[in-house]
């Protein structure tokens, strides 16, 4: 069985070959990686999935991970930024993606398209042609260029489409590979594989997308499948969780990969070891969430790309079953689930097994990172508010009540200042911001404490 999913899943998902990035080196400990972006970075989940992969996979490996995106900035708007949100938040790394609001969201004549778009580029990468300038005074700092996920210009969804948006967005991707490559930095494309995936899954599903229904951000699922794309830059695909053969005719472990195997004892009814891996299966979340109405979830990904077949894979083979039999499996004396010999040869991926204790280990470590993410989302709606609203005022940094009043005018002409002022009005005060990042470093502290894998008892024994 297991078998035949690897040679379904590299069929159906070879579509998302061939598309341009240059290989990443995997983040190691101690690492701060600043993510810096727009409103997909800002509101997005994918730098919370990639930071999870680690704390999962690398459990003795601490990095750090910073969002700072602003929703609706430009270039330019980065660009004025990167002293106060990045630089000061002292990154070993930086990721950098721009585009979408860069190219704008007019709808031009057909005829137009390519000029009018053109010039918005033009402006876009002048401003970037500052970026790389500031970049370059610290060498200190990895950096990586990530052309951004698509505008969805196919979908047969009800929002009318801005032709040739996606195109020029392109033209600023390239312009980032090509920097990315002149100065040895790194280049992670979203695009191409994203709108690769949506025209593939299109011809059966016309109204189907990852954008949302805006065709601008991407759901949960898109930003699982950013992730994936970015470890897939990284190198890490094929990395085990654990691998395990186990030969019961001669009491021999024939495999242990990324585990350790110890007290195996094999009768001709049971089959009893100890079990302890260096990782932990990866958590996914099956609730809907993200930006607007949400309708799609995390795991709704897994039927886009090889996610489990690249990075989710706690094999368990048992030779020497009868084939024709069924084995019950239980796991610190909890039942597990039932098998024929067949399967345990072939390979069980215990990964996908929600009931053992190593995934339910993993499902805290997912909450508490949902939870962080929940308090660093306040805090960046606190800078979004003082970056976009308050900057351009002259007023960045200035809590005072006379700003608050101004914001609370302003909110009843602008939607987005209306919904976000709650959160201003708690975040002003340095005594909240203080302590919602004090509880950010310790569920942080939390999850490097319990994401510790630890033995297990293993029983496979015959029921029938």
């Amino acid at each position: 069985m297991y078998k035949k999913l690897l040679v379904f899943t590299l069929i159906s998902f070879s579509v998302l070959k061939g598309y341009p990035q240059t290989k990443l080196k995997p983040f190691a400990q101690g690492d701060r990686v600043v993510f810096m972006g727009n409103s997909i970075t800002d509101g997005g989940h994918y730098h919370s999935y990639i930071w999870l992969y680690y704390m999962t996979h690398f459990p003795n490996m601490r990095i750090d991970c910073f969002n700072a995106g602003i929703g609706g900035d430009v270039s330019k708007q980065m660009l004025e930024r990167l002293n106060t949100d990045v630089f000061a938040k002292k990154p070993t790394v930086m990721t950098l993606t721009f585009g979408m609001n860069d190219t704008g969201y007019e709808l031009y004549p057909a005829a137009k398209a390519d000029s009018l778009y053109g010039q918005k580029v033009k402006v876009s990468l002048q401003s970037f042609e500052l970026i790389k300038a500031e970049l370059k005074q610290h060498p200190e700092i990895k950096k990586v260029m990530i052309g951004s996920s698509p505008y969805d210009e196919t979908s047969k969804i009800k929002v009318r489409p801005l032709l040739k948006k996606n195109s020029a967005m392109l033209v600023i991707a390239a312009e980032q590979q090509k920097t990315a490559k002149e100065n040895n930095w790194g280049f992670v494309d979203f695009n191409t594989p994203m709108t690769q995936i949506s025209q593939r899954e299109q011809r059966t599903d016309s109204i189907f997308t990852m954008q949302d229904a805006d065709r601008i951000h991407p759901t949960n699922d898109g930003q699982m499948v950013m992730a994936y794309v970015f470890l897939n830059a990284q190198g890490l695909a094929g990395t085990k969780v654990a691998d395990v053969v186990i030969n019961t005719t001669n009491n021999k472990i024939e495999r242990q990969i990324n585990c350790k195997i110890t007290g195996l004892a094999a009768n001709g009814s049971t089959t009893k070891f100890a079990y302890l891996a260096n990782s932990l299966p990866y958590p996914i979340d099956t609730i809907p969430s993200g930006f607007g109405r949400p309708q799609r979830s995390q795991a709704q990904a897994l039927k886009l790309i090889p996610f489990i077949n690249d990075y989710d894979q706690e094999i368990l083979h048992v030779k020497g079953l009868d084939q024709t039999k069924i084995y019950a499996l239980t796991i610190d004396g909890k039942a597990i689930g039932t098998w024929d010999g067949k399967a345990y040869n072939d390979g069980i991926n215990l990964a996908q097994l929600t009931a053992t204790p190593q995934y339910q280990q993993s499902l805290a470590i997912m909450h508490l990172n949902e939870e962080r993410w929940e308090i660093e989302r306040r805090l960046r709606e606190y800078y979004w508010i003082h970056y976009s609203i308050l900057k351009p005022k002259g007023l960045l940094f200035n809590d005072s009540e006379a700003t608050m009043d101004s914001l609370q005018k302003y909110a009843k002409k602008d939607f987005f200042v209306a919904v976000t002022i709650p959160t201003y009005q708690k975040a002003r005060f340095k005594s909240v911001r203080d302590a919602w990042q004090k509880e950010m470093e310790l569920l942080i502290d939390q999850i490097y404490q319990i994401n510790k894998p630890v033995a297990h008892e293993f029983e496979i024994k015959l029921v029938q």
